[in-house]
């Protein structure tokens, strides 16, 4: 793990934090797999598939997960069936800050102290700013920005919150990488351990390796990063 010296911190004006939700602060593999045994037992097995098979497809087709659209598919498709609806309230309504991975918010408040915190996610406008809401993450948060795919919305994001040096910590190493190539020595990537993107091997095969390597998003307390702006 790269360590860097924290007191470069308050050497560098504009710092600004852009932190990911999903596998980042929030263990969104949980979250899945809570979401799939509640319509396997409310639903059954046969309404279960059916709805995985609209929600895979929906995710090849947009790049991020679309609940509630999935839902509306399914619902559809099923004949406008009653007896699905309850599973858009079962969404809304899911204890998501009980997913939050040990130590996010301290690590969000951490940062808070040393710089503008902006969480960072890619989603739909609905489903995606309600659950950072509900997770306790926006309230954490100086701001939060959601795009379909913010790597490609670099300038866009540099538009809203102009920094001299961005440190983006996110379970992606694809999304790592275009920023690295994007802002160059202007960004710090940090990468957390955390959830099926980080450790399959074969997603994280091409990519160069993080600047920072932490084995979660609480083990960015105290992290000191020297050389900031230069890793």
């Amino acid at each position: 793990m790269t360590q860097l010296r924290e007191d470069v911190f308050v050497s560098v004006p504009n710092l600004v934090f852009l932190v990911d939700v999903d596998d980042t602060l929030l263990d969104n593999d949980r979250v899945r797999d809570d979401f799939q045994e509640h319509l396997r037992v409310a639903h059954g097995e046969e309404a279960a598939a059916a709805y995985w098979e609209i929600q895979e497809r929906r995710f090849v087709d947009l790049g991020y997960r679309d609940y509630l659209g999935a839902v509306q598919e399914w619902w559809t498709s099923a004949h406008e069936d009653p007896a699905l609806l309850p599973f858009s309230h079962y969404l809304l309504e899911y204890p998501y800050a009980e997913r939050l991975y040990p130590g996010a918010l301290e690590a969000l408040a951490w940062l808070r102290a040393r710089g503008q915190v902006v969480v960072l996610t890619d989603g739909d406008a609905v489903f995606q700013p309600w659950k950072a809401s509900r997770a306790g993450v926006s309230a954490a948060a100086d701001a939060v920005l959601v795009y379909g795919h913010k790597e490609e919305e670099l300038d866009d994001i540099e538009r809203r919150y102009p920094a001299r040096h961005y440190v983006l910590v996110d379970d992606k190493l694809r999304i790592l990488t275009a920023a690295k190539e994007h802002w160059g020595e202007r960004v710090t990537t940090v990468l957390p351990l955390q959830g099926q993107f980080a450790n399959d091997r074969e997603i994280t095969a091409g990519h160069p390796a993080a600047d920072v390597t932490v084995p979660g998003i609480a083990d960015v307390v105290g992290l000191q990063l020297e050389a900031l702006g230069r890793a």
